[in-house]
């Protein structure tokens, strides 16, 4: 979330736009594309594997795409990691195009993570993270672009977001046939929000809100106590419908979104699990803290057998 200046805000809100123009201008900082999407040639009658040559997802077939990292995605492995990628493109039912990403970490994983980024990020950028976090829990991580991020069309807003996520569920269901109680649907800041929204209409085996926000104006404004109409991002009037399992994180010193937030969306789940207030951790550093992994990997391990 980015910040606007007092007079900003004011203007906002006491003469409110559209509830997406207010999403647009408090959340979305969407970086300059670090990755690319390539149509996968088809190969000529004959011949033989296709030369190495950049970065590329396996699995490659006529109709697929390859992918191709920058140098700013930072990516931290190798090409045997790159192989356990497959990135194609889906549309949206507001027609954007949204890219997606499935990393198969752990073949014949029992869960597998449904990621919802934060803010400033793109799948390039958060490949590296996806495998270390697969790996290490032993589950697959399926991921997506918002429209207006990496190599998604469209512009970013609250709207999109909610078909965005839509979108990735679906080809999550239908593609690799992935039944929704294998399903855990992860959220990430601003990515709480279609994770929330999501969560509210279909369950699943579980829903992590790492660092949630309760709405764009309870950041903007603190002191807020209830929802207006023009207030973007409400998780706070959605988590309560919530069926399935809810872990909640957040680092007590967050300088983005206040530890509050995390409380009271906590306090507002029907089967919230033990949550991680993972002490002194701010907004951006709280998978740095060893708590982190526990936690998720009890959650896999414990949390989610007892509820079965």
């Amino acid at each position: 979330m980015n910040g606007l200046s007092v007079s900003e805000l004011c203007c906002l809100f006491c003469c409110p736009p559209c509830p997406g123009r207010i999403a647009a201008k408090l959340a979305f900082l969407p970086p300059e594309p670090t990755y690319a999407l390539l149509p996968e040639p088809e190969p000529a009658p004959g011949a033989g594997a296709a030369p190495s040559g950049s970065l590329r997802a396996s699995g490659a077939a006529p109709g697929r795409w390859k992918l191709q990292l920058s140098e700013r995605a930072d990516f931290q492995y190798g090409q045997r990691e790159l192989d356990a990628m497959e990135v194609f493109l889906t549309k949206s039912s507001r027609g954007n195009r949204v890219a997606c990403m499935y990393v198969r970490c752990a073949p014949g994983a029992r869960y597998t993570l449904l990621f919802s980024h934060g803010n400033a990020v793109d799948l390039g950028q958060m490949s590296s993270f996806y495998v270390g976090l697969g790996s290490r829990l032993g589950c697959n991580i399926f991921s997506y672009d918002y429209s207006g991020y990496g190599a998604s069309s469209g512009r970013p807003s609250e709207k999109n977001l909610y078909a965005d996520i839509d979108a990735a569920w679906q080809a999550l269901r239908t593609r690799y046939g992935i039944s929704p109680d294998s399903v855990v649907l992860y959220g990430q800041s601003i990515g709480t929000v279609p994770t929330v929204d999501l969560a509210a209409r279909y369950e699943c085996a579980a829903v992590v809100l790492h660092s949630p926000l309760t709405s764009g104006m309870r950041v903007a404004f603190p002191d807020t106590k209830k929802t207006y109409c023009f207030d973007a991002f409400p998780n706070i009037e959605k988590v309560s419908r919530i069926s399935s399992p809810v872990l909640v994180i957040h680092g007590t010193e967050d300088e983005v979104i206040d530890f509050s937030h995390g409380l009271a969306l906590y306090e507002r789940c029907p089967k919230a699990v033990e949550p991680l207030w993972v002490e002194g951790a701010g907004h951006n550093d709280v998978e740095l803290y060893s708590q982190y992994l526990e936690r998720l990997r009890r959650l896999l391990s414990h949390d989610l057998q007892a509820q079965r």
